[in-house]
Parts: structure tokens; C-alpha cells; sequence
């Protein structure tokens, strides 16, 4: 079943941590080994900067209180900025789905409070997959029977991941930043793109590889998730090249913002120009289940006729997942 998308927002808060401020803090880092080793120059945080320089974000509990913005209000912001490009009305929307890494409330679901936030009065319900959230509830939806779906879905993730992160520990506060990104779609209106295909799959036994304890900070296993990343990134991209790429159709690459170096060795594996490969990780950081989806939504007035997108994701439990999404007609069918 085809996914249309009718339009995608994006939301980035404004208190910005440059690697000048992480500097600051002494924890053994400089700005030259910051994009030496992952490419980043700045991001975005939910959380003030001198709760951070006087905190060093101990206690997460804290870190909820002294957020700016709830993962609600940031979700919301990306849903009108969707739902204006879509051109549909906060009242047409008939469902809202939604993800988080890190949720404010367990109990309700975060859709609900995106919801309420809208003034959009629908079923509403999480559905979580770290950072393939978003590739999970699209692959969801792909798969249910269209005629039990309202004519517009709103699809939302919203990510506060710096309130996870211990900010004496230079290994992950290099890497992480704050974002919201939000897809009004349909399985009955026409759009102007359209989601072909969409992939999801995990390998459980990795569950321990990403952890974000329930009251405790981010920790991973550095180097095994990024050549994890990067091999499954590459498998998924390769798929899809074979599958829908075709002479004069141009194929762009957006793939899971964890960091710029690993980004690039899936463009080397796969023979993606620099032309071709959309990033935007060295200015926002890692925006966990957000993050490929804001490339697509900063960039969504400059696709048109004749191009494809080929997305991918990975994360958490340890997942992967992958979207197509074509601009334009169908050139001759893909090959079953």
C-alpha cells in the first residue's frame, strides 16, 4: 500500500551547545577532536546552557523540570509546521501516531499530549522503536487496510535526548542534540510524494547495545553500534539502488544522523556523490529518531518531478529500517 505525504515539519529549539560551550565544560574534549572524530559543530537543547554548565545534567528528573519545552510542545511545533505545508486543518486530522527515545510521561501516551496541543480531538497513541520510531509507525500504517484509516494521519517524533545525557562524559555529549519532526500523511488522498516501500527489522539480541535506563543516563557501545550502523545503513541502501534506481530518475541519500564519519562511510560503500548525500548532523548533532526526517523537511521544497529519496534509519533493540519516497510518476514498475 502507498503512504502519501502531504507535508513534513520540523522543530529545533534554540539554545544552541557549540563545541566552544562543550569545551567549557572541561570534560577532556576540543573543538578539533569533536569534528575530527564525528563532524559535528553545533546543536540544539531542549535545556537551558546553565543548567547544563552548572549541572552537568546529574539528575534527569531535574532535567524535565528545567526544559524550556516538553517533548509535547515540541512535537506540536513540528506538527503545524506539517500541517501547514499540507494545507490540511488541525480538525481533518483523523488520527495522530507518535515516538519518543525518551518520553516525558510513560503514562499517557505522548500523542495524546501532541494532540491536545493541537486541538486535535482523534485517536492518538505512541508506537516505539528508539531511533527508527518513525520508520516503525510509517511501516504501521503502510501495512494496515486503507479503508480503516482516516483520510489524514499525523505522524510525529519528538526527541529531548540531551536530557538523558551525562555531560561529564565526553563520549556522548559530543554527539547529541534536540529536535522534532512531524508527517501529515494519507492512504486515500493523492500528495505530492509518495512513501513506495517501507522496511523495519531488528536483531534482539543486540537490546543491550543502546540503553537509555528508566532513571538512568544514555550509555552505548561506541564503535560496535557505528560498524553496526554503517553495515546495515549500506545493506538497506544497496536494496534500495537495485530496486527503484533507474536511468535519468536521480536517487538522493538521507540516512540516520548519528554523525557525519559514519554518514560518509555509507556514501564511500554505496557510491553516493556528495551531490546526492543530504545531512545535517554537523549543525544539529544526533537527533535520534528526528533526525533523518528534519533533512527531508528542510529540504522538502527543493524535490520535484523525477527524484527519489531513499532514507534509512538505524537504533536501539538494535533496529534498522528504510523508506522510499518518490517526487513525481512511476517510471517503469520496480522489479517484484
Amino acid at each position: 500500500m502507498t503512504l502519501h505525504l502531504h507535508g513534513i515539519g520540523h522543530f529545533h529549539p534554540a539554545n544552541e551547545i557549540t563545541n566552544a560551550f562543550l569545551e567549557s565544560l572541561e570534560i577532556g574534549t576540543s573543538d578539533e577532536w569533536i569534528r575530527e572524530r564525528v563532524g559535528i559543530l553545533t546543536r540544539r537543547t531542549a535545556l537551558p546552557l546553565d543548567y547544563i554548565r552548572e549541572t552537568r545534567n546529574r539528575s534527569l528528573a531535574a532535567a524535565v523540570e528545567a526544559s524550556d519545552m516538553s517533548i509535547a510542545q515540541m512535537g506540536a511545533a513540528a506538527g503545524r509546521h506539517a500541517l501547514e505545508r499540507a494545507g490540511v486543518a488541525a480538525a481533518d486530522v483523523g488520527m495522530v501516531v507518535a515516538s519518543s527515545c525518551a518520553p516525558d510521561y510513560i503514562v499517557p501516551a505522548e500523542a495524546c499530549r501532541i494532540a491536545a496541543e493541537l486541538g486535535v480531538e482523534a485517536p492518538a497513541y505512541d508506537l516505539s522503536s528508539a531511533c527508527t520510531g518513525l520508520f516503525a509507525n510509517l511501516h504501521a500504517l503502510q501495512r494496515m487496510r486503507p479503508e480503516t484509516l482516516p483520510p489524514y494521519v499525523l505522524v510525529v517524533c519528538a526527541e529531548a535526548m540531551t536530557r538523558t545525557i551525562d555531560y561529564s562524559d565526553r563520549s556522548s555529549a559530543v554527539l547529541w542534540g534536540d529536535a522534532s519532526v512531524a508527517m501529515v500523511v494519507s492512504t486515500q488522498v493523492e500528495g505530492r510524494a509518495r512513501l513506495l516501500e517501507t522496511t523495519l527489522d531488528s536483531d534482539p539480541a543486540g537490546y543491550d547495545k543502546v540503553v537509555v535506563p528508566r532513571l538512568g543516563h544514555f550509555t552505548q557501545e561506541g564503535r560496535n553500534v557505528q560498524m553496526f550502523g554503517i553495515r546495515k545503513s549500506s545493506m538497506m541502501l544497496r536494496a534500495l539502488q537495485q530496486r527503484y534506481g533507474r536511468p535519468g530518475r536521480r536517487m538522493h541519500f538521507v540516512g540516520h544522523q548519528a554523525n557525519l564519519r559514519m554518514l560518509e562511510a555509507i556514501c564511500r560503500q554505496c557510491g553516493i556523490t556528495a551531490e546526492d548525500h543530504h545531512y545535517n548532523v554537523d549543525s544539529f548533532g544526533n537527533t535520534a529518531g528526528a533526525s533523518g526526517a528534519t533533512v527531508l523537511s528542510q529540504r522538502w521544497d527543493e524535490w520535484g518531478d523525477g527524484e527519489d529519496v531513499a532514507a534509512l534509519g538505524v537504533g536501539a533493540g538494535l533496529t534498522w529500517g528504510s523508506y522510499l519516497l518518490r517526487f513525481g510518476a512511476d517510471p517503469d514498475p520496480a522489479p517484484a
